[in-house]
């Protein structure tokens, strides 16, 4: 059976109008592919061929940052690690970019890090692969994909660490939304090199190619890429406040154009929604009713903080309603789900966010487990 409680959202300064704005269209943009991701209610605001699989040039490098990112906090590596780099590693294809690396030439791990994430360096993406996993190969197949399943990244397949043209390797626009924002949760400590401007190696000084961090105060990363056949491509992050967007563009046909059609999807992001607290990590949003335990009523809340966006002027219109499984019988382990909080917008469903039990219950003796099997019966 399942039981349903109904409750109105108190949200700060309702408005007094009555009347329901509508959202903006969603712009039309001049690139193949893009998506709008709200990082912070984890929410898509705005897409379009979101899931239409694409080669992804040097975005391809914000997995092989977040493999390397991955094996320093196993302590597998660590920033201040020297490699030589192997031939392999060094051998050029085309005009690709590089960080400059020299032959029998050390160079540390921290500096790999900032010639891949802001010189885009196809050179140091292969010493931090082969330093990982021995080959290039091996990093992509073994564990950029294993990475890109574990994120939910279903149109993605990779065989190179570096983003250079293969016919099975390929990305999407929704798929490269789920990397930034992993990268940003669980890697902080790392996001910040994705905002600096410049990085000089070996004499060699060289410019991030993401222009929004010159032109947009809000934007503090990520990554650029280009290749004949991917187009101009670009994801960009930007925070205001406590609200951060991050916006996925492919396939714009220039290198202003990738960075304009970025920065109007931003804004269109900022400037036609707002983000909503609704409740904190662990803050009971309501109890459920357990049999055969040690409780009788057992917490359900989040285990993060919960935010909701929507467009803006529609918070009068947003409602909420609470579903949980009945009936809840012990045992009952803390972090289970035990039902979800639903939105609805203007009357239509909205948003579905999972509900867990805030504490375990374990079950009760005999006799009280007894008592109410024979409440059951009437329940």
């Amino acid at each position: 059976m399942k039981f349903v409680l109904t409750l109105l959202l108190v949200l700060l300064s309702p408005l007094s109008r009555a009347e329901i704005l509508l959202a903006q269209p969603a712009p039309v943009l001049a690139a193949k592919s893009y998506v709008l991701y709200d990082y912070t209610s984890n929410q898509i605001l705005a897409s379009q061929n979101s899931n239409e699989r694409i080669q992804p040039a040097s975005l391809t490098k914000l997995m092989t940052a977040y493999v390397t990112f991955s094996a320093i906090k196993q302590g597998k590596l660590s920033l201040t690690q020297k490699v030589t780099p192997s031939a392999y590693a060094l051998r050029i294809q085309g005009e690709e970019s590089r960080m400059f690396l020299e032959p029998g030439k050390t160079v540390k791990v921290d500096d790999l890090l900032r010639g891949l994430i802001v010189q885009s360096g196809n050179d140091a993406a292969r010493v931090l692969a082969e330093t990982i996993a021995n080959h290039e190969l091996a990093f992509a197949t073994d564990l950029m994909n294993k990475e890109a399943q574990r994120l939910g990244m279903t149109n993605t397949h990779f065989v190179n660490a570096t983003g250079m043209p293969e016919e099975q390797h390929y990305s999407s626009a929704y798929d490269l939304a789920l990397l930034a924002a992993a990268i940003v949760r669980d890697f902080p400590e790392f996001y910040y090199i994705y905002a600096i401007r410049e990085f000089q190696y070996n004499n060699v000084k060289q410019f991030n190619r993401n222009q929004l961090l010159w032109l947009d105060p809000y934007v503090d990363g990520m990554k650029t890429g280009h290749t004949e056949s991917a187009g101009f491509c670009l994801v960009a992050s930007a925070k205001r406040e406590q609200h951060r967007l991050i916006s996925v563009v492919l396939g714009a046909s220039s290198e202003s154009l990738r960075t304009s059609e970025s920065q109007r999807l931003l804004n269109f992001g900022f400037q036609n929604f707002e983000i909503l607290p609704l409740y904190k990590k662990d803050q009971p949003v309501s109890s459920v009713r357990s049999w055969k335990g040690t409780e009788k009523k057992v917490d359900i809340g989040f285990r993060s903080d919960q935010f909701v966006t929507i467009p803006k002027g529609q918070r009068a219109q947003l409602k909420a309603t609470i579903e949980t499984q009945q009936p809840l019988i012990a045992p009952v382990e803390k972090g289970q789900k035990i039902g979800a909080l639903k939105l609805s917008l203007n009357g239509k469903p909205y948003v579905e966010l999972p509900l867990i039990a805030l504490d375990s219950v374990a079950v009760a003796n005999v006799f009280s487990r007894g008592v109410d099997t024979i409440r059951l019966l009437f329940h």
